[in-house]
């Protein structure tokens, strides 16, 4: 196992399309969502410690789920969870890592991964990590990990690449975020689109020296700060460097700006597990095409459902069609699935009118 190999977990967000599972106070990637007696958080760390020692993983989340991490992440240092005052998207969080590893090791490879992903086929990811790994070691470049499309999704980013015979990491063409339904079809014909995974590949070289060309800013904030780092200010540091920073992805700060992106598409069994009908795809099925989670559910005249409630629930439904039914908590929720896009709305009208403990 490479010891210059670095691993950084994507572990803040709020995940608020999965509620009301998926609450502020303990959002997806602390779930067991798919019933296999990990969360998310956890089947990330297990997979990512496969390629490189558990010491060099690190997992940046809001500093108000420090605890979580470390009841869930049993054996990992403190230090290994990098707490962010506030939410200002991927750049600033990838930044915090970046300067981190930075103080153990400059020469340092690093892969990073959202902590809610789900990937089925891991011996195949490990393979392609690897590559990647091996390949942004020894080359100036920024890598993604793309996903062999399956379907003209609308609901993910596309990367276009630039052909090359025999070369699995192929030279990245264009980014289009979430197309409409045509131009995904359009894309998925062509041949020469991936999906975009939201994970990434890179020498810490590689990528602080896109920071300093792309987003000089937040190179400027963390440069001021540096020797807080790893000492007692380092909160007081990076409460400081969150005041101003700018809120800004990766994606767009730097991956869709810079010269040298490559990307590595892969058949992994990817999911983002973005919405309820995303984890409807990976639950068994019933003769009735209905995925059930509960121990206690009797359905009537129903098909195509999702039910997700508390196994000592006992639920009946009867005459329902293709709409997700969900109990956690004293909430339940009762939506098409066909509407699933609104539940984050539902959730912006709950802040508006109940009580925070609804969301």
């Amino acid at each position: 196992m490479n010891k210059n190999n670095y691993c950084v977990i994507m572990a803040g967000g709020i995940g608020s399309r999965f509620w009301p599972m998926s609450r502020t106070a303990r959002p997806k990637q602390f779930l067991d969502i798919l019933g296999t007696g990990e969360t998310l958080l956890q089947q990330t760390f297990n997979r990512l410690k496969k390629l490189c020692p558990e010491k060099n993983i690190y997992i940046v989340t809001n500093d108000s789920y420090e605890a979580l991490v470390l009841e869930q992440l049993k054996g990992i240092d403190k230090s290994q969870v990098l707490c962010e005052p506030s939410r200002k998207n991927t750049a600033p969080c990838i930044a915090y890592a970046n300067y981190k590893i930075a103080t153990q090791n400059p020469n340092a490879t690093i892969l990073v991964a959202p902590a809610d992903h789900l990937i089925l086929k891991e011996e195949e990811f490990l393979r392609v990590a690897n590559i990647a790994l091996n390949y942004a070691e020894n080359n100036d470049c920024l890598v993604t990990l793309g996903i062999t499309p399956t379907r003209p999704d609308t609901g993910y980013g596309y990367i276009q690449f630039i052909e090359e015979e025999d070369n699995e990491i192929k030279k990245v063409k264009t980014f289009t975020e979430k197309p409409n339904l045509e131009l995904a079809k359009e894309f998925i014909q062509s041949g020469d689109f991936t999906w975009n995974s939201g994970m990434f590949v890179w020498s810490l070289k590689s990528i602080q020296k896109a920071f300093e060309s792309h987003l000089p800013t937040i190179t400027q904030l963390f440069e001021e700060q540096k020797a807080a780092f790893n000492t007692s200010e380092e909160i007081k540091a990076i409460t400081s460097i969150y005041a101003q920073c700018k809120n800004i992805s990766i994606d767009y700060g730097i991956m869709e700006k810079s010269k040298n992106v490559y990307v590595m598409s892969a058949d992994i069994g990817w999911s983002d597990l973005g919405t309820w009908g995303s984890i409807y795809t990976h639950l068994p099925h019933d003769e009735h095409e209905n995925a059930v989670v509960g121990k206690n559910v009797m359905l009537y005249e129903s098909e195509g459902n999702i039910i997700n409630v508390p196994k000592d629930k006992l639920v009946v439904l009867q005459g329902l069609k293709d709409y997700i039914v969900v109990e956690a908590d004293n909430i339940l929720l009762v939506c098409k699935k066909e509407d699933e896009q609104q539940i984050k709305q539902f959730v912006n009208d709950i802040k508006l009118t109940k009580d925070e403990k609804f969301y």
